[in-house]
Order: structure tokens, then C-alpha cells, then sequence
């Protein structure tokens, strides 16, 4: 009896070779290469998917994907920078600007009666200023050369004085025999040089070499007679840099040079001040030296120390107060993080000039964040794998066969290594009892309970504030806000805020906040009702004056004030807040258009009838005429003339009547008086309304707000015309 198919199927079992049997044969191995080549297939998908496409692989991919999408958003969100309307944009970026690891210096510039009495200018002799400047091409200080001649309220920049292929700073100048020389650090090349002027102050030529010896922040000074240079050596061995100092004398400033008995006269600490820090001075017979204090950072601040012996056998100084006035803005301050040089001398007219360098962040600080944003990117992924631990989607964190308890195949010449290799067996255990405890976490951690979730969003929460500290640190910059500059100048703006006293912790946090930022230069408080509160209790770096009103009006905003002295205002109510980039940002901004309303909240005035409407509504008809005055930049003279005219009484009048209006007016007068453009939007990055923590905000009734304002602007339109025509599109 033939049973079907027994005999292919024995064929195919045994391997026979089915020579007689050529059709049967055929068909069996048909079958046979079919299943040999599915078995192939699946096992090669085996492998891709354990070993490439592992669900732990997958879920880790997945995690660090979501984390970093969150980390865009925040990172667009916070960090972003485009803000202009019709005004174009704004930026910093460019070939001569570049973030480094160097930091960013700016340069100031004091009077004052004695060198121990600098003040800042606030507004002569022709000056000229010599100092490093970094190539942007070849990354490497070259000398450049200002010149004022008003003082130092503004300066001329007139180029390069010295260029040499290699990194130069520290331009020592001073006069001998009726020449100019120069004496700059170019301790790279291993020379102190000497260049006099040929044609001052833009050509220069090589004098002499004074010294072949690398030294950094030298000075040359003639004292009792002899001629004294002072510099810093930081190549010999044992030299603690930045706390090291050398002296050498001679009969004539070209040299030749004999070194001190007590050389090196220090060799300390780098924060004790042994590294000059500028020219020193001479006054009421005195000789004063300048150090510079490296200790928390490279140029952290400066010392003086006052000269008492110094003779070719022995020297000696002790330290004197500067009473020099901190920065009070922290990193906001030109120089708030470090200021390494000053350079202070007697002009003719017997007053005394002191000219500083400073930086707003420390040294290093480009790589200081670079390694905590990477540090916190490597945090995220450990607490995606923590995660997928929990969820049992990442079964092991080591390898099985790193763990000492795996029993899979090894060779024999690798068992022998590992018996002969205590390390190795550490490591091993190590592994295992690491992939042991992930197990047991997965047993005690429920997730099917309140108590499980709870851990795991904790925990997912926990990434998500790592994966903000690592964009912050790698892609927001240092933390300093600085002010903008137009047309290469600076200049301040008074920051005014109209409250009561329900408003106090609002007005506190808002002081302390907006004193910091870069160009408030005073703060005003309208105080409408209450007791107001003392100056004492308002935590501010910049002068605060509390301005009390006899009649609670929203018209006390727009009062004229003669003790306001700048004449940009910001007008900001007390319970928004913003960074202070996006302030610098919108001032600057206002300096190109001062004869606008320049703000952060666009509405559209528009339809039939006008109807007073939110953000929103502008937004999705692309486009805006009005800006709210609660957070704008004005022109104190302009806009307050204009509120208090004959023209505004009406309005102002109906402002007392519904508690309401007064920038819907102040924009309708503006308007009025122009037949250009009157407002501006600039973007802010974000804003926050902190009256709702308080609960002392202005209008909880938010409908009924709108319609009085629609009622506004029914009857200010019918006074000065409509609005609805001047149309300004959003750029973003």
C-alpha cells in the first residue's frame, strides 16, 4: 500500500538521492530549497530584530526623539529671536561679533578729581584710545586705535595701528624725548618689542627688541631717577601663571635691561594681584600699581597697591582701597563678570581719566556650558533607560554575556584570561548585580498603581527639565542681556509702571527684575492709591522714585514729569513680565522709529461697527493699528505734550468716566498727528501676567472691558478719524 506522499516525505527526511525517481525527486527538492530559503529569511529577520531593532533599541530611540522635540519647542520658544513688524529685523550676528571661549570686552570710560574718585561719563582734550581687538579672520589680537574729541562721549574708530602675525595686546604707550613708543604683549613670540610712531597714530615701526623673553603685561616707568620695567614670565618652571612678577632697571627706556636681586619679586597665588593690571600712576608723590586679581576667573577685577620701596636690591607695596563702584546688574552690566585693565593719567586741565575694560561672563564660559549641556543630554538618556526599565521595554542595561552569571559559550582562552584576571571578574559581577537590581526595581515600582505612575512622572518630568537645562546651557548663550547698540552708540531709558497698594508683591518682584536689565537707567512709580511703600522695601539697583497722584486716574500715566530725563519712557505695567532681551530688543527698536509707539501687544481696529478685539483676532487677519500702551516704548516729550493738549480733554475726560481707554486714546492722538506709520510690534520671546498669582488684576470681566473700549473707539474715531485704514502687516 502507497501511503501519499511517504515517499517524498522519507526522502526529504533521510536525504536519500532518488536517482529512479527522477519526477518525484525533483518536486521534493523543489520543497526542500523553498523551506531552506524561508528558514534563511526569518532567521536573518531574527537577527535584524534582536540585534538592530531590539524593542529596548526602539524605545530608547523613541525616548531621546521625544525628548527632543520637547527640547526644540522650548528651545524656539524661549530662545528665538525674530520680533520686528514693519521695522525689519535686528540682529548682532556678524563676522566681528562671534560668541568665543575669550568672552566679549567693552571699554569704559571715567573722570573724577583724583584717580580714587573715577566716575562714569556721562557726556577738552583729543584722546585717543589704544587697545586689543580680535581679528575675526585670523582669531588673533591686533592693536586698534579711537580717537574723541569730546571728552570720550564718542569716538571715532580709525583702524589697525599694529599687525603683526601674531597675537598682540596690552599696548603700553608713552612719550620719551618728545617720540611716541609702544610697548604691546606679543608673549607668542617669545620678544618684548619696542615700535615707535612714524605717523602717528597709524604707522608704527619696529624700534628694538628689549627683551628676548615672553613676557605678558609689561610696563615701562621712570622712577627716582632709573627707568623700571615690570612684567610676567609665565614660562619658566614652577611659575604659578597669572601670580608671578619679575622687575628690571635701567638708565634709559631702550634698554639695556638688568634684572632685580629679588627676581621674581612674587610668585603667589594668582588672586593676590602680582600680574599687572595697567599703567601705573603717580599721585602726591606716590607710586600706585595696578594688579590684576585672577583667582574666580581670568581678570576677575583689579587691584592697586601702593609702591613704598623700590630700589634695585629690594621692593615693597601694600594694598590701597580703589573705592571703585561695583556693577550692580550682575551679568546685564558691561562689566559685570570680570574687568582686568585700567589705565588711569592726569589730563591738562588737571582732571584724571581712567579708562577700564570688562566682560559680562567669565572665562571659559563657552566651554563651561558646552560640558553641563552635554552632561544633562547624557542625563536624559540615562532617564530614558531608567524609563524603559520600569515600562520593560529595555530588558537588560548590560549585555549578557559582560555579566558573570551568563552561560553562554566562551572559548577556552578567554575563560583562562577571565580566571587569571581579577579586574575582569570585578567587572563581570559588577554587571551583574547592575542588571539584577533593574529586575528587582521593575518588581517593587507598580505601574498598574497611583503610587507607579507617579514615579514615572516624576521621573519623565524630570528629563523634561534636563533636556531645558541642556538647550539652555548649549544653545541660549551666556545669561548676559545686552543692551543694542545704533549706529555704534548706546544710550538708557526710563522704565515707568502705575499701581496701588493691593499691587505691592507685584511691584516688588517687577522692581527687582527690570533694575537689572541693561539700559533702565531709572524707575518711576505712578502710585494711585494707598500708602505707598518705602524705597527700602524695593530690592533695585538702578534709582527708584515713587511719584504719589492725588486723584486715582489711568491719566496719571501719561503725566508730564520734568524729572525725567531721558528721553525714551517705557511704559510697562507692573504685573507683566518679560526678559530683559526682549526689553533691549524693543528699545532698540524705538531708536530707530522714536516718533512711534513701539510695543509688544498689536490689536485690530477694524469692521463696521469697530469692535475692540484680542491679539488673536489680529493675528488671523494678518496685521495690526494699535499697540497697547501697558507695554510700550514712547517719546516722553512727544507723547505726554500730546495726551495733556487741548485736543486730548474729551478723551481724557471719558478715560475718568469708564477707568479705561487711556492707550486706546494715546494711539487715536498718535494717529491724529502723523500720517505715516505710528505704531510698531516687536515680538517678545514670552510673557507672563503675574497679577493672576496675586489676584489683584485689572479687569476680571473681560467682555465687559471689551465693550466699553468698542464704545472708546466709536467716539474717538468720530473726534480724530479712524484707525481702520492704517494697516500694518505682521513679518512672522
Amino acid at each position: 500500500m502507497v501511503v501519499p506522499g511517504a515517499v517524498g516525505a522519507g526522502r526529504v527526511g533521510s536525504g536519500a538521492g532518488g536517482t529512479n525517481s527522477p519526477t518525484v525527486g525533483g518536486s521534493c527538492w523543489d520543497v526542500n530549497l523553498k523551506s531552506l530559503f524561508r528558514w534563511r529569511w526569518e532567521y536573518q529577520q531574527h537577527l535584524l530584530h534582536h540585534r538592530f531593532l531590539s524593542s529596548g533599541l526602539v524605545f530608547f530611540l523613541c525616548g531621546l526623539v521625544l525628548y527632543g522635540s520637547i527640547g526644540m519647542v522650548y528651545g524656539w520658544l524661549m530662545f528665538n529671536k525674530p520680533y520686528v513688524g514693519a521695522g525689519g529685523v535686528v540682529g548682532l550676528n556678524s563676522v566681528g561679533c562671534q560668541e568665543d571661549n575669550e568672552g566679549s570686552w567693552s571699554i569704559g570710560l571715567f573722570y573724577g578729581d583724583s584717580p580714587f574718585s573715577l566716575k562714569p561719563i556721562e557726556t577738552g582734550d583729543t584722546l585717543y584710545l589704544f587697545y586689543e581687538t580680535k581679528n575675526s579672520i585670523t582669531m588673533q589680537g591686533d592693536i586698534g586705535v579711537a580717537k574723541s574729541t569730546d571728552n570720550g562721549a564718542s569716538w571715532q574708530q580709525l583702524g589697525i595701528a599694529l599687525d603683526e602675525e601674531w597675537h598682540l595686546s596690552y599696548p603700553y604707550v608713552f612719550n620719551h624725548l618728545d617720540k611716541i613708543y609702544m610697548m604691546p604683549e606679543g608673549s607668542s613670540k617669545g620678544e618684548l618689542r619696542l615700535y615707535r610712531a612714524v605717523n602717528f597714530p597709524l604707522q608704527w615701526t619696529l624700534e628694538k627688541i628689549l627683551m628676548k623673553k615672553p613676557l605678558v603685561d609689561s610696563f615701562i616707568i621712570k622712577h627716582d631717577g632709573e627707568y623700571w620695567l615690570f612684567g610676567s614670565d609665565h614660562s619658566g618652571f614652577g611659575t604659578k601663571k597669572n601670580g608671578q612678577l619679575e622687575i628690571w632697571h635701567s638708565n634709559s627706556p631702550l634698554g639695556p635691561w638688568k634684572p632685580h636681586k629679588k627676581n621674581p619679586i612674587y610668585n603667589i597665588d594668582r588672586s593676590l594681584g602680582a600680574r599687572n593690571g595697567g599703567r601705573p600712576f603717580l599721585y602726591k608723590g606716590n607710586l600706585y600699581r595696578i594688579g590684576q586679581d585672577c583667582g574666580e576667573t581670568y581678570g576677575h577685577r583689579v587691584r592697586v597697591f601702593k609702591v613704598e620701596v623700590l630700589t634695585k636690591d629690594d621692593y615693597k607695596e601694600v594694598e590701597v582701597s580703589m573705592d571703585f563702584e561695583e556693577p550692580k546688574k550682575g551679568r546685564n552690566a558691561w562689566n559685570g563678570a570680570r574687568y582686568h585693565h585700567l589705565d588711569v593719567q592726569q589730563l591738562s586741565s588737571g582732571k584724571w581719566i581712567g579708562v577700564m575694560d570688562g566682560d559680562r561672563v567669565p572665562s571659559g564660559d563657552l566651554v563651561h556650558r558646552f560640558f553641563i549641556g552635554c552632561a544633562s543630554l547624557a542625563a536624559v538618556a540615562a532617564i530614558v533607560v531608567v524609563l524603559g526599565l520600569l515600562l520593560g521595554a529595555v530588558k537588560c542595561i548590560i549585555p549578557l554575556n559582560w555579566c558573570a552569571y551568563y552561560l553562554g559559550k566562551r572559548s577556552d582562552t578567554l575563560l583562562v584570561w577571565e580566571r587569571s584576571n581579577a579586574f575582569s571578574s570585578k567587572v563581570r559581577r559588577f554587571c551583574g548585580r547592575l542588571n539584577r537590581a533593574a529586575s528587582s526595581l521593575r518588581t517593587k515600582i507598580r505601574l498598574n498603581t497611583w503610587a507607579g505612575r507617579l514615579v514615572l512622572a516624576a521621573i519623565f518630568t524630570v528629563g523634561i527639565a534636563l533636556t531645558f537645562t541642556s538647550i539652555k546651557y548649549i544653545y541660549a548663550g551666556n545669561g548676559a542681556e545686552e543692551p543694542y547698540p545704533l549706529k555704534g552708540s548706546y544710550s538708557q531709558f526710563t522704565l515707568l509702571t502705575m499701581t496701588y497698594d493691593a499691587r505691592l508683591w507685584n511691584l516688588k518682584m517687577y522692581v527687582k527684575h527690570y533694575s537689572r536689565c541693561s539700559s533702565v537707567k531709572e524707575i518711576v512709580v505712578v502710585w494711585n492709591k494707598g500708602t505707598p511703600p518705602k524705597l527700602s522695601d524695593l530690592d533695585s539697583v538702578v534709582p527708584v522714585r515713587i511719584r504719589v497722584e492725588k486723584k486715582n486716574s489711568l491719566n496719571n500715566r501719561f503725566r508730564k514729569d520734568d524729572l525725567i530725563k531721558t528721553r525714551a519712557v517705557l511704559e510697562l505695567d507692573d504685573d507683566i513680565l518679560m526678559t530683559c532681551n526682549d526689553i533691549e530688543r524693543g528699545f532698540n527698536v524705538w531708536r530707530q522709529h522714536p516718533d512711534r509707539i513701539v510695543g509688544y501687544y498689536p490689536r485690530l481696529i477694524s469692521g463696521t461697527p469697530l469692535k475692540y478685539r484680542g491679539e488673536k483676532y489680529a493675528r488671523k487677519h494678518k496685521g495690526y493699528n494699535m499697540i497697547l500702551t501697558g507695554a510700550s516704548f514712547l517719546d516722553s516729550k512727544l507723547a505726554f505734550e500730546m495726551y495733556w493738549g487741548e485736543e486730548a480733554k474729551v478723551g481724557r475726560e471719558m478715560v475718568d468716566i469708564h477707568f479705561n481707554c487711556e492707550d486706546v486714546l494715546l494711539n487715536y492722538l498718535y494717529a491724529n498727528a502723523s500720517r505715516s506709520s505710528t505704531v510698531e510690534y516687536v515680538r517678545p520671546t514670552w510673557a507672563i501676567d503675574t497679577s493672576k498669582f496675586s489676584g489683584a488684576a485689572i479687569s476680571r470681566d473681560t467682555q465687559g472691558h471689551y465693550k466699553i473700549r468698542s464704545n472708546c473707539l466709536k467716539k474717538f474715531s468720530e473726534i480724530y478719524g479712524s484707525l481702520s485704514h492704517r494697516k500694518s502687516e505682521f513679518d512672522q
